[in-house]
């Protein structure tokens, strides 16, 4: 797909000629759909659950035969190269949605945890320019919270929206920032998620209750993010993949999506926990923890018996339920959080707004906004057509940084009551 009255300079064709062929390659492999678990079976499961039956769930997965979209893709990897950023990002990319054909293959067995590793990282590993890994961000966020009063009530002492009501008033919001009918906001009764955005729809899960915080959450989450990511991605006159998440770029997708609420003020501390509670519980299956017990986990935390599955539920998606196998992609929100902050800091230090626009030009990774920034800047690759809000106003971003930075230097255990009121 070219964009209407670009043109594709010499010598690039064949960039472009593999990047369709890539999309053509990719098309049967539907990772999420592939590991979801029935809705019928959930809601029957979370009613055994909430009376205290607490069997291990009986799943079954159709494994796809991923075996020609596999060998297309090992053959892009070879014709695209790393010689040039471009090749390499093709070459990448293939690469990664090969990985997930390799992981879609295992599905309903344990080898399904080694690939899911790979594409989406490890409890494990170490945070850039930190001495500290992913799993002591999450135990840090978490003690946090419930320091901070993550288990208080909302603030918010407002009636539950429900999610018709939510449609129409998202649906008027978007029309607004996008242009009218640019994205469609529909109820979707087989939606197991709470929300879902692709391109140019946002399904909200039917018979479900919305806050005010959900509200702001999926503006700037799925709206301004995933939506907004795709819809730049489409007008991309070179590479049209770049409107397509794949695997190699969902950490730092979701991490931007909840930097995105960070910055906008749209993310509460309870979504901090919840977020760091699952990467403890990826951690815990890994080390033998079954079904029930990661459950237990998320109950004895706080959440309501459907949450507690339902977050149970996103560890084992895809593999058995007896423990040591997992289905890793929860890693990335936070991992993915904390990278893109940094990214965000380095790049206001080295005063390259540019690279920050660029990173919402279509589904990107760091990587790949610091290697293809010399195509960014000669047109080959177009600049992000939308912006969110709060990316809008760069001198109040590089504050909100600058100020966090400083006050996270404070250690709470150290401050008394008595010398907070000194001087006031």
């Amino acid at each position: 797909m070219t964009h209407p009255g670009r043109e594709i300079p010499d010598g690039l064709a064949r960039y472009a000629a593999l990047d369709q062929r890539l999309l053509a390659a990719v098309r049967p492999i539907r990772i999420l759909p592939t590991v979801a678990w029935p809705a019928s079976l959930e809601d029957r499961m979370i009613d055994d659950y909430a009376a205290g039956r607490l069997a291990l769930p009986d799943v079954r997965y159709v494994a796809p035969d991923l075996s020609a979209a596999r060998a297309e893709l090992a053959a892009i990897e070879r014709e695209a190269g790393r010689d040039d950023p471009l090749g390499d990002y093709l070459c990448r990319t293939a690469e990664s949605w090969r990985i997930a054909a390799e992981m879609l293959q295992a599905v309903g067995t344990a080898g399904v945890t080694a690939p899911s590793i790979v594409l989406y990282g490890h409890p494990g590993d170490p945070i850039p320019g930190s001495g500290r890994s992913n799993l002591d961000a999450a135990r840090y966020f978490v003690d946090l919270a419930d320091e901070l009063g993550a288990d208080l009530l909302a603030d918010e002492h407002v009636d539950p929206v429900p999610a018709e009501a939510l449609r129409d008033d998202l649906a008027q919001t978007l029309d607004a920032f996008f242009g009218a009918g640019v994205i469609s906001v529909e109820v979707d009764p087989e939606l197991t998620a709470k929300a879902a955005a692709g391109a140019t729809r946002i399904r909200l899960r039917a018979g479900t209750a919305f806050t005010g915080y959900d509200r702001h959450q999926l503006l700037a989450h799925e709206a301004y993010v995933h939506s907004l990511t795709a819809l730049n991605g489409r007008a991309q006159p070179l590479l049209a993949s770049l409107a397509r998440t794949s695997p190699r770029v969902t950490a730092t997708q979701e991490g931007l999506a909840v930097f995105a609420e960070l910055m906008s003020g749209a993310i509460d501390i309870s979504r901090l926990k919840r977020i760091s509670l699952r990467i403890l519980a990826i951690d815990m299956a890994l080390r033998g923890a079954d079904f029930v017990e990661v459950y237990r986990f998320f109950l004895e935390r706080g959440q309501s018996v459907a949450d507690s599955f339902h977050s149970a539920q996103r560890v084992f998606r895809g593999v058995p339920l007896t423990g040591g196998a997992v289905f890793a992609k929860d890693n990335v929100y936070l991992s993915g959080l904390l990278a893109v902050h940094t990214f965000f800091r380095w790049a206001l230090k080295q005063r390259r707004m540019d690279l920050l626009r660029y990173l919402f030009a279509g589904k990107l990774a760091l990587h790949d906004v610091l290697a293809l920034a010399p195509h960014f800047e000669s047109g080959v690759l177009a600049p992000p057509r939308w912006l969110p809000p709060w990316m809008q106003h760069a001198h109040g971003l590089a504050g909100k940084l600058a100020f966090s930075l400083f006050v996270n230097r404070i250690h709470m255990g150290r401050v008394q009551a008595d010398e907070l009121s000194l001087g006031l």
